[in-house]
């Protein structure tokens, strides 16, 4: 029996960007049977496994376009001081993040989800995996968003968490380890780097943890692409958009939009292509972009980029 689990990776502002992928898939009938996110994937993850529906989705979406960096990060040079003078482990206090969680998921608890939730945070002294199923929802994803320098570490069940791309950026791995025989990846993707490098220590920050979730991405679908049907919804590319910079939400979820239904038109479920997108890459004028922003060739086809993989031929399709 095919079991489908919705995977949301991290990448800070770029969240949003995969609120644009699911308003399409979830218009598109495409209906999950558990979800499962990791940082700021864990948001998107909480929000919709509470409100799987449209009109939960069309929430989501307020919620990012009207978001502004304050609420998530009150960076100041008084904190960058405290965090100095005072020996403090992190830049800022995660309390007007709790404050914005709180108002749109309130004291719900994760195991009363409408749809199965599995937040993926890490332990801060061994680095291991944990995985929330089950508590605060607003607590669990704290924990899971908790960049290490930038926020504080999240105390749950005795253990202290830590952003969950640490430990597993896009937890492919887990969905599997759940029973998930077809995975549908929500990759936030990254910055192209000659597009706009990093400016600033958090941006540096944010950018790195971004290319570490890509790059750990293609590698967990080199090796559990044998364990089921992985199809990941290519990121937007080119991006000259900052995981620190929560003004263009909107845009980023109208362009991931437009790309995903391009994506679907083009079969792209059924397809087990890595995006040109996650992988080191260049651009030109002959190849301005390698997502579906122009469109995709048809499912098995190889793609234009030389450093794409394609296991269609192995695998064949959907299960």
């Amino acid at each position: 029996m095919e079991k489908t689990a919705f995977v949301f990776a991290g990448g800070g502002s770029l969240g949003a960007i995969e609120v644009g992928m699911l308003r399409e898939l979830v218009n598109w009938g495409v209906a999950p049977d558990l979800v499962i996110g990791a940082s700021a994937g864990a948001i998107n993850s909480a929000y919709f496994a509470s409100n799987p529906h449209p009109e939960g989705i069309s929430k989501l979406e307020g919620l990012w376009r009207s978001i502004t960096r304050a609420e998530v990060l009150p960076w100041s040079w008084r904190s960058m001081l405290g965090m100095i003078i005072g020996n403090r482990g992190h830049l800022v206090e995660s309390m007007a993040l709790k404050r914005l969680l709180k108002r749109h998921l309130g004291d719900a608890r994760v195991e009363d989800a409408a749809l199965p939730l599995h937040i993926v945070a890490t332990d801060m002294h061994s680095g291991a995996e944990v995985l929330l199923s089950s508590g605060n929802i607003v607590q669990a994803v704290l924990a899971s968003a908790a960049i290490p320098g930038v926020f504080p570490p999240v105390e749950i069940n005795g253990q202290k968490l830590i952003d969950g791309g640490v430990a597993n950026n896009t937890p492919v791995s887990t969905a599997i380890r759940l029973g998930a025989t077809r995975i549908i990846v929500l990759p936030a993707g990254f910055a192209c780097a000659e597009r706009r490098p990093p400016k600033g220590a958090i941006e540096h920050a944010f950018n790195a943890l971004s290319l570490l979730v890509a790059r750990q991405l293609v590698h967990d679908l080199e090796r559990w692409g044998e364990h089921a049907h992985i199809a990941v919804v290519p990121p937007l590319c080119p991006l000259d958009v900052s995981p620190y910079d929560y003004s263009r939400c909107g845009e980023l979820i109208d362009r991931a939009a437009a790309a995903t239904l391009a994506w679907l038109r083009a079969d792209g479920l059924s397809s087990r292509r890595v995006p040109g997108a996650l992988e080191p890459h260049e651009h030109d004028a002959e190849n301005p972009s390698c997502s579906a922003d122009i469109g995709l060739p048809p499912a098995g086809a190889p793609h234009a980029h030389s450093h794409t993989h394609d296991h269609s031929t192995t695998h064949g399709g959907i299960h």
